[in-house]
């Protein structure tokens, strides 16, 4: 029997190589055109490492180039961009009452968008509506192009943690709106192998909020930042983590459950079991729905809270304001554990009722983040709307293959 020997891996060319690929693709996704010039002036390789690279994600249909641009003296230079069909990905998010699934391009141009009801009963009675919605994905993107099925990356999957966290008997859920625990069926169904044996694609899971965290770094609020925080406002409150530029799960994919926090806010009472509430008891879609005497399994819920917000409903106003303060908290906690570049707001309520909520949270409480040399506001507003999870699922698979990672360096790469 083989001792077992604890190492960090290393790299050789491939991984180098690996890696500088997903170096030039970055550059061109967040750039838009570039020519070799540019490219190897912006990444500091050489310009016969990128002129390989180039011509090598050419060929693969990946990039492609533009009109040549001619400048001053000499030959005129030939930008390149993205291909958009040049690759696709599915994302689905599995939520408590609901499937919804995104089939995107390689730009992050949503092609194809659907949604299921779930019925109760978890996986058992689910599993075969999630494979149904993913199966009809795959035709939309075949009508949109033939070639879709060769060029699938890969299927994201998200949905609510926390994941694996055993339940205390003495201190069990005590309202089943907030109870963390109705996706625990999902939670311990093999999903990624089932999906994989079902569909052949290659499947990865994670949770919501790490999924928005990936669709504003790509393509959103985000775009460009290494080390942000995603603040992820639906039935839950979760936070989705980039840190040097990559979405950080933790253990056991339960890093950014931020709205598992107690909640400190003034006049707060505690719960049946006297200890004190969290975060998410008082701002989350869950919450909401409590203080407007709301079913959260309404079908039209999301529609039906954008129409109360335009009405200015002076129950979900005086909700909104009553949630600030334990965003203020929220934004105070992660910057002093995270010191990000700032805090991305963003999730399933409508765009109107998040930008309430934010506009109740000034001022912000000192923290680290507190600085003079800021370039970015501490707190902005991200994307709000129904399908953000979803998106973020799908681009998952895309950053998966094309992010520069650390991991990417590494021979198990």
């Amino acid at each position: 029997m083989k001792r077992s020997i604890i190492a960090t891996a290393g790299t050789n060319l491939g991984g180098a190589s690996a890696h500088n690929r997903r170096v030039v693709f970055d550059a061109l996704r967040l750039n838009g055109t570039l020519s070799r010039a540019e490219i190897a002036r912006a990444t500091q390789l050489t310009p016969q490492t990128v002129s390989n690279i180039v011509d090598a994600l050419t060929e693969e249909g990946l990039i492609a180039p533009d009109a040549p641009v001619r400048g001053g003296r000499g030959q005129p230079a030939t930008p390149y961009r993205i291909v958009a069909t040049g690759a696709y990905a599915i994302g689905i998010q599995i939520d408590r009452h609901q499937v919804l699934g995104i089939g995107a391009d390689l730009t992050g141009r949503t092609l194809s968008r659907r949604r299921q009801r779930l019925p109760a009963g978890g996986p058992a009675k689910g599993f075969a509506i999630v494979l149904n919605l993913i199966a009809a994905i795959r035709r939309d993107l075949a009508k949109s192009d033939p070639e879709s099925p060769e060029r699938l990356l890969g299927l994201g999957v998200a949905m609510p943690g926390p994941f694996g966290q055993r339940l205390d008997p003495a201190h069990p859920p005590l309202d089943p709106l907030v109870d963390p625990w109705v996706m625990r069926a999902w939670h311990e169904f093999p999903l990624l192998e089932r999906l994989e044996e079902e569909t052949g694609l290659k499947a990865g899971l994670q949770n919501d909020a790490g999924a928005g965290a990936i669709a504003e770094k790509m393509y959103g609020a985000a775009s460009g930042l290494d080390n942000f925080v995603y603040l992820f406002l639906g039935y839950g409150l979760g936070a989705g983590l980039i840190i040097q530029g990559e979405i950080y799960a933790g253990a056991a994919g339960n890093a950014g459950e931020i709205g598992q926090l107690p909640a400190f806010a003034a006049g707060d009472p505690p719960d049946a079991n006297g200890q004190p509430q969290t975060l998410e008891h008082y701002i989350s879609i869950l919450a909401a729905c409590r203080h407007l005497g709301l079913d959260p399994g309404e079908g039209d819920l999301f529609t039906h809270l954008e129409s109360l917000h335009a009405a200015r409903h002076p129950a979900l106003l005086h909700w909104c304001r009553q949630a600030a303060p334990h965003l203020r908290q929220a934004v105070q906690t992660l910057e002093a554990m995270f010191d990000p570049e700032t805090i991305v707001l963003g999730g399933q309520l409508p765009d109107g009722i998040l930008r309430d909520i934010a506009a109740h949270v000034p001022p912000l409480l000192p923290s680290v983040a507190d600085r003079q040399t800021r370039s970015l506001p501490r707190l902005v507003i991200g994307t709000a709307d129904l399908w953000t999870v979803a998106q973020g699922a799908a681009m998952a698979p895309i950053s998966r293959t094309f992010d520069p990672q650390f991991k990417a360096i590494l021979k198990l790469g």
